[in-house]
């Protein structure tokens, strides 16, 4: 039986937000969206719930870093929304094992923060490596092409060289031979009739 798949159009309407929106929750939420074999988005029904328990949440006021604790990992939103607010003291009438739980998230937190850090840093570092890298090899390979030109000249120019050398010498074996078929009489004799 096939599932019912809704164009981002549609599926907008049934969320009854702009399509632009449901984009920014997927980008921002990291949601897995499928998409056609064109690459178009489609969404089934269960990506609408999805969708309808976002809007709930962030009309609810929750930001979109605890919803996405919420969304990917079946969190409670009171829970989520006090892990992604960095920066506030602990609640302290948690009971032990709600505080264990609680640091266990927290270094989870800790982890997609450190990866989002080191991720960034990594683009940055890789655009400049990269950009060292282009500079490098584009002079070694105008080194090597000038080179390879060089020797590609010298080649031309001992070719030629040695045209020339076999032209001349063509040239004398052909005033040779010809100088000994047909001695040329420098006085040639008068005959006289009479």
């Amino acid at each position: 039986m096939d599932k019912l798949r809704y164009m981002i159009s549609d599926a907008a309407n049934l969320v009854n937000v702009e399509a632009h929106v449901l984009r920014y929750w997927e980008e921002e939420l990291e949601l897995n969206i499928p998409r056609n074999e064109m690459g178009h988005r489609y969404y089934t029904k269960e990506n609408i719930q999805q969708f309808l328990k976002i809007k709930e949440l962030k009309e609810q006021g929750y930001q979109l870093k605890a919803i996405k604790m919420v969304v990917h990992s079946g969190a409670n939103p009171e829970e989520a929304a006090a892990l992604s607010t960095a920066g506030q003291p602990a609640n302290t009438s948690l009971n032990h094992s709600t505080s264990y739980a609680s640091a266990e998230d927290k270094m989870a937190q800790f982890r997609v923060l450190m990866s989002g850090i080191v991720k960034e840093a990594l683009a940055e570092n890789n655009q400049e490596l990269g950009r060292e890298v282009g500079e490098n090899v584009g002079d070694r390979v105008l080194k090597e092409m000038n080179y390879l030109m060089r020797e590609q000249d010298e080649q031309e120019e001992e070719r030629f060289r040695k045209l020339d050398e076999a032209i001349r010498e063509l040239h004398g074996k052909k005033i040779k031979g010809a100088k000994k078929k047909e001695p040329r009489r420098l006085f040639a004799k008068k005959e006289v009739t009479t």
